[in-house]
């Protein structure tokens, strides 16, 4: 899968997909969606104040693709705590996640529906031809770049890839291992991220 950004004149982002590339990047922010979760329920209180004091969880979540991508705020630098350091740290982060946690899932939400809906027209415009290219604003190409972002968060600890000695290993796996498919989409969107970032530099 050969694709890259370029810039547009006046700032955005383009990129020419086909129809299976489409496909993949549109199933995998579909999954991330399933896995972040749904928004306020409809019975949510339709007071803005209320929404935005509203307490999130304060424990970190079972999925470890969650943990993933909502990491604790607070821990030690230096290695393993003691018990007290250690309980200091856990309290502080409960307290963050409580607050934090509901924008950073709403705002994980929001990045991965825009790459739907995006990939949806896109889809339109390259039924029967066989792809089409992909034109971002500014502001979708930052919502792509973090979802993206995201997508790779949530692949690699599928993956359990936790640095770079993990990366350089997935490139020597036969191509009958059953997780080659999915390091093949790990890689090619980083490499989709990276010609983005590039875009967005001054």
């Amino acid at each position: 899968m050969s694709g890259h950004f370029e810039p547009l004149p006046g700032g955005g982002a383009a990129v020419a997909l086909d129809d299976v590339e489409i496909s993949i990047i549109r199933s995998l922010a579909v999954q991330l969606l399933e896995l972040i979760g749904p928004g306020p329920a409809e019975d949510a209180s339709d007071d803005p104040l209320a929404e935005l004091f509203a307490d999130g969880p304060s424990e970190p979540p079972a999925d470890p693709v969650l943990r993933r991508l909502f990491p604790d705020a607070y821990t030690d630098p230096e290695g393993t705590p003691g018990p007290e350091r250690a309980g200091e740290q856990k309290a502080h982060s409960a307290e963050f996640r409580r607050y934090t946690e509901n924008d950073l899932r709403a705002g994980k939400r929001e990045n991965a529906l825009t790459v739907v809906r995006s990939l949806d027209e896109l889809a339109s415009e390259a039924a029967g031809a066989g792809g089409a290219v992909l034109k971002l604003t500014p502001q979708e190409s930052q919502q792509w770049l973090r979802a993206l972002n995201d997508l790779r968060l949530a692949i690699g600890s599928r993956l359990e890839i936790t640095d770079e000695d993990d990366t350089d290993l997935l490139y020597r796996l036969p191509d009958e291992d059953p997780r080659k498919p999915m390091v093949m989409a790990y890689l090619w969107l980083g490499g989709l991220q990276e010609t983005l970032v590039t875009t967005l530099l001054p």
